[in-house]
């Protein structure tokens, strides 16, 4: 009787292992939208999200929403910009082109090729971000060289 009560013991604590193995996979599967993205998001962070998301949306109006690389990101054709929130900073991922031309105003954040982090605790600065993607906007346009 004593082995019939180990045997299911064990069957359970494996069922208990296995469901608990399923709820963690839940949590961690890539988000289908940018609401999906943001939702799972801390609370505190999901206003500044909402603002970046907003921006973007203003600085190019053509741009569609899609998640890549598991980030919320706007295309027009290809990718314009990509953003995701961190522990301690929301990064903007304008690809190179969007940082180096705007160099000197991006002084006060850390940078690194292709990505721009700013600060939780400080206030987003919107208009930069806004120029960033009308600068990324207009590079990607076929005919953004031509006069």
């Amino acid at each position: 009787m004593l082995t019939l009560a180990i045997i299911l013991t064990k069957i359970h604590i494996s069922t208990v292992n296995h469901k608990h193995k399923m709820e963690t996979m839940e949590i961690k599967k890539t988000p289908k939208t940018i609401e999906e993205y943001i939702a799972a998001q801390p609370a505190e962070v999901q206003p500044l999200l909402q603002e970046i998301r907003r921006t973007i949306h203003e600085a190019a109006p053509d741009a569609k929403e899609t998640i890549s690389y598991h980030m919320p990101a706007f295309k027009q054709e290809k990718i314009l910009v990509w953003f995701g929130a961190f522990k301690n900073h929301i990064s903007l991922f304008p690809k190179t082109s969007g940082i180096d031309a705007f160099k000197k105003r991006l002084a006060p954040y850390k940078i690194s090729k292709g990505t721009i982090q700013f600060p939780i605790d400080e206030p987003l600065p919107l208009d930069l971000i806004a120029d960033i993607v009308r600068y990324v906007v207009k590079k990607q346009r076929p005919d953004s060289g031509k006069t």
